[in-house]
C-alpha cells in the first residue's frame, strides 16, 4: 500500500512539471497562435541553467555555485526568458509552419550543444547531485517527495492564477485578437512583433521553470532528457485537455502522463515476449492513436476555449 501511495506521490509531481510547460505552451499556441515547437530546447535551457547555478563542483564541467534552490529555479527562467528573446527576435515574425521549423531546429541545436560541449556539459555522463529544496526534511525520501509535491502543486495554482488575470486583461484580450487576425489587430494600434514577442518569451520562462523542476527532482540532467518525444508529449496534453483553456492544459497534462504511464505496465504485460523491446514504440503509436481522434471528433479538446467578455462591452444592470 505504501508502495503504491509512493508512486501515486511521484506521478503527481512528474504531472505537475508536464502542466507547467503546457501551460506556457497555451499561453504561445492557444492564446497568441504561435507554432512553436522549442519546448524541450527551453526545458533543457532551465535543467541545466539550475544544474549549474545549484549543484555541487565538478572539476571537468560548468557549475559548483551551489546557490539556494529558488535561486537556480529563477536563475533557469530567467536565462530561458533571455534565450527565447534572442531566438524570438529573428524568429517570431515567421509564420505557421516556418516558425513551426525554426524553433524545432533551435531545440536540436540546444541538444546537440549539450551532448558535445562536454566541458561544460559533460556531454551525457550529465550534471549530478542537483539538490532538491529542503534537502535532508523531513528524512525520508517519501516525506521529501510530498514536500516537493506541495511546492509543485502551488507553482501550478500560481501559475494558473497569473495567467488567468493575465489573459482576462486587456494585454490578454490583444493576444486573442492577434491570433485571431493580426492585420486587425494592427490596424487598431497594437503592435503585434511586440505582443508576439512578450507571450514567447514568458511562455519559454515557463517551460524553463519545468525543466528547473525536473532536474532538481531527478538530482540529474543529460541530453538524454530532451529527446523531441517531450515536445509531442506536451502538444498531446494540450491538445486533449482544451487548446486555449488553462483548465484543460492542466487537466490534460494529468491524463495523457497518465496513459503514458498506464500503457507501459499494460502493454509490458499483454506482448509477446519477442516485442517487449517494442513498448516504447507501442505507447507512442498508441498515444498518436488518441491524437488523432480527438483532432478528428473533438478538436476543441475536453476544456473548450472560453469566451471573454470585456468588462467595458458587458450591458449595465438595470
Amino acid at each position: 500500500m505504501m508502495d503504491l501511495f509512493s508512486y501515486i506521490v511521484f506521478f503527481l509531481i512528474i504531472a505537475g512539471i508536464y502542466s507547467i510547460s503546457t501551460l506556457g505552451l497555451n499561453l504561445q499556441w492557444g492564446f497568441t497562435g504561435l507554432m512553436s515547437v522549442g519546448i524541450v530546447g527551453f526545458f533543457g535551457v532551465g535543467a541545466y541553467a539550475t544544474a549549474f547555478l545549484t549543484g555541487p563542483h565538478y572539476p571537468d564541467a560548468l557549475g559548483g555555485f551551489g546557490l539556494p534552490v529558488p535561486v537556480g529555479w529563477l536563475g533557469a527562467m530567467l536565462l530561458s526568458g533571455l534565450f527565447a528573446l534572442i531566438v524570438g527576435v529573428p524568429t517570431i515574425r515567421l509564420r505557421h509552419d516556418f516558425l513551426a521549423i525554426g524553433t524545432f531546429g533551435i531545440a536540436i541545436c540546444i541538444q546537440l550543444l549539450a551532448m558535445n560541449w562536454k566541458s561544460v556539459t559533460r556531454g551525457f555522463d550529465g550534471l549530478f547531485g542537483i539538490p532538491k529544496p529542503f534537502a535532508g526534511w523531513p528524512g525520508t525520501p517519501l516525506g521529501n517527495n510530498l514536500v516537493f509535491l506541495g511546492i509543485v502543486i502551488f507553482l501550478v495554482g500560481l501559475i494558473y492564477w497569473a495567467l488567468e488575470r493575465m489573459l482576462r486583461s486587456p494585454w490578454g484580450r490583444v493576444l486573442r485578437a492577434i491570433r485571431e487576425d493580426e492585420e486587425a489587430a494592427g490596424a487598431l494600434g497594437k503592435n503585434a512583433f511586440s505582443f508576439r514577442l512578450q507571450s514567447f518569451v514568458l511562455g519559454s520562462m515557463l517551460m524553463g521553470l519545468s525543466g528547473a523542476l525536473y532536474a532538481s527532482f531527478t538530482g540529474f540532467v543529460s541530453p538524454q532528457d530532451m529527446l523531441p518525444i517531450f515536445t509531442f508529449q506536451v502538444f498531446v496534453m494540450l491538445i486533449v485537455g482544451g487548446n486555449g483553456n488553462n483548465k484543460g492544459a492542466i487537466v490534460g497534462s494529468l491524463l495523457i502522463w497518465g496513459l503514458w504511464t498506464v500503457t507501459e505496465t499494460i502493454l509490458g504485460a499483454i506482448l509477446p515476449a519477442v516485442l517487449k523491446n517494442q513498448v516504447a514504440s507501442a505507447r507512442v503509436v498508441l498515444v498518436g492513436i488518441i491524437l488523432v481522434g480527438m483532432l478528428l471528433y473533438r478538436p476543441q479538446g475536453l476544456f473548450p476555449e472560453e469566451r471573454v467578455v470585456s468588462p467595458e462591452a458587458r450591458l449595465p444592470e438595470k
